[in-house]
């Protein structure tokens, strides 16, 4: 990889990477952390990262940092566990979109971060295999999950809409 290949890849993937973090951890300074910590790491091992895979490269190292932070942060705080079995949405909102979020806030990390991937990302079942290490019926179950649950928390489209 050269210079000017890394250089392009802050252009082209700096704001997706930092979309995803953020959008994992809802911390923008700790987002942004994760995201110059990438690029740290990538500029240390640039010789050995090719240029065609650096958006992988990018994306599985934010991916094990932010898990990193997460447990990080769950050693340190003590933070009130929430319960979300058997959780609905039955009040009616015009916005749509503040629902979701309060969805997929209530996801565990994994699937909210396959989820995210997939959903709001865009990338099929083989590239979120290779950024989380997981394998491809792996990431499909938690997707699964995850959709179920948010078809759960949601409920009738009409309550909604």
């Amino acid at each position: 990889m050269t210079i000017s290949d890394y250089n392009n890849s802050v252009t082209l993937y700096s704001d997706r990477l930092f979309r995803f973090v953020l959008k994992s951890i809802k911390d923008i300074h700790k987002a942004e952390d994760i995201v110059q910590d990438c690029y740290e790491k990538l500029w240390k091992n640039i010789e050995n990262v090719n240029g065609e895979k650096v958006k992988a490269y990018l994306f599985t190292t934010a991916y094990h940092t932010m898990i990193d932070r997460i447990r990080k942060d769950k050693r340190s705080v003590w933070a009130e566990e929430t319960k979300v079995a058997e959780q609905s949405h039955e009040r009616s909102y015009s916005d749509l979109g503040e629902i979701l979020n309060n969805a997929v806030n209530k996801l565990p990390e994994i699937q909210r971060m396959v989820l995210l991937l997939r959903d709001y990302e865009g990338y099929s079942y083989q590239e979120i295999e290779e950024l989380t290490n997981l394998n491809e019926s792996q990431v499909k179950v938690y997707i699964y999950r995850a959709r179920v649950f948010l078809k759960g928390y949601i409920g009738k489209m009409e309550a909604v809409v």
